[in-house]
């Protein structure tokens, strides 16, 4: 009797165990929305100089950790900070941790200074098209890479003064430039059109951390403390509340973009059959396919036409975190460029023409210079 007892008391302890075990692994292996918030700077880097006595690395930190309060009380998202203190993280220990957690969006909050009293917020995505502000940007962010230690190690040469050294930033990035935009947008006009901030607007730029990021990556230069007016405002608990919630916004406002590209209720329009208008001559590129590419998300849902608005001939393709759903498939330019207008019909307002050749995806541009007809 006793040893019964003890094999049931045994039984349930096993039992309890598989069941924790197996919550942890599929709590691990959940559908939330990821996101990193990074506050910029931090410990001995205390970022922009002001005179007003304004620190960029405490303003920044607050409104992350408001953000992510907000964001934690939608138990869809996940919020994982780079710094959740006044401490010292580098930059390529910001981007790995971004990169372990296979987040779905890395956000990076900064203040802006200038030697003038500019004001104005601005939202910066990864490209090499720095003009001469832009590149003065990218080197005082970039420069942080000096205050590490063993920096000659590490970041392998990159010399943050040198604008060639920026050219090499997009190629990782690259696939994740047009999510990137998306949210900047959002950013941008919710300070303009909720706070009324002067909007200076999304801007590219080559910044190590963006580019070392493999998911959709944005910095946010939330105003310039150097700005008399503008610096009261951010070190002021209204404005780094008001800012933290238009941030917040506009990242659930992106989640939502995401969810109504791809949705998983059924839909079959009437015309779910899309004719091709023969009166456009083809214009045929050998060697080139393209695709017209109408959604990216972390959900991975089977290319079926109910899954995408009645579309058929829909592909799916895994970069990084991301499952990309592409529409069409062919090497008539024209062709492609009509079916781009029908899924813009569909509700795709967003969707844009990409070029594949040997499987590798190219730029646009250069697909079409291909002259091999």
């Amino acid at each position: 009797m006793k040893t019964n007892s003890i094999s049931r008391f045994l039984f349930i302890i096993i039992v309890l165990t598989f069941f924790v075990n197996t919550s942890t692994i599929f709590s691990q292996k959940s559908d939330q929305f990821v996101v990193v918030l990074d506050a910029g700077h931090g410990g001995h880097d205390p970022g922009r100089p002001t005179k007003n006595g304004y620190k960029e690395k405490d303003i920044a930190l607050k409104i992350a950790l408001e953000v992510g309060k907000y964001l934690e009380s939608n138990k869809d998202v996940k919020v994982i900070y780079t710094r959740k203190t006044d401490v010292f993280v580098t930059l390529r220990g910001r981007a790995k941790i971004a990169n372990d957690a296979d987040a779905d969006l890395f956000v990076s909050i900064h203040c802006n200074a200038h030697h003038t009293q500019a004001y104005g917020t601005e939202t910066y995505v990864l490209g090499v098209g720095n003009t001469d502000r832009n590149f003065n940007v990218a080197k005082a962010e970039n420069e942080v890479i000096f205050l590490e230690e063993n920096y000659e190690k590490h970041y392998e040469g990159f010399d943050p003064n040198a604008p060639e050294s920026l050219i090499g930033l997009t190629l990782m990035q690259e696939e994740y430039v047009d999510q990137s935009i998306m949210l900047a947008d959002l950013v941008e006009k919710n300070f303009q059109n909720k706070l009324n901030r002067k909007s200076r607007g999304v801007k590219q730029i080559s910044l190590w951390v963006l580019h070392n990021t493999y998911m959709p990556s944005v910095l946010i230069e939330t105003g310039f403390i150097t700005n008399k007016t503008e610096g009261k405002y951010l070190n002021s608990k209204q404005g780094q509340t008001e800012l933290s919630k238009s941030i917040f916004d506009a990242i659930m406002s992106y989640k939502k973009n995401l969810d109504q590209n791809i949705g998983e209720s059924v839909f079959i329009p009437a015309d779910d059959d899309f004719v091709v208008n023969t009166s456009e001559p083809e214009q045929i590129i050998n060697n080139i396919v393209f695709k017209v590419q109408i959604a990216a998300s972390s959900r991975k849902l089977e290319p079926k036409s109910y899954n995408f608005k009645g579309l058929s001939d829909i592909s799916r393709e895994t970069e990084g975190t991301l499952y990309k759903y592409f529409y069409g498939y062919t090497s008539d330019y024209s062709k492609i460029k009509q079916l781009q207008a029908n899924a813009k019909s569909k509700g795709y307002s967003s969707c844009f023409i990409v070029a594949f050749k040997d499987g590798n995806k190219i730029s646009l541009d250069q697909a079409l210079k291909t002259t091999a007809n």
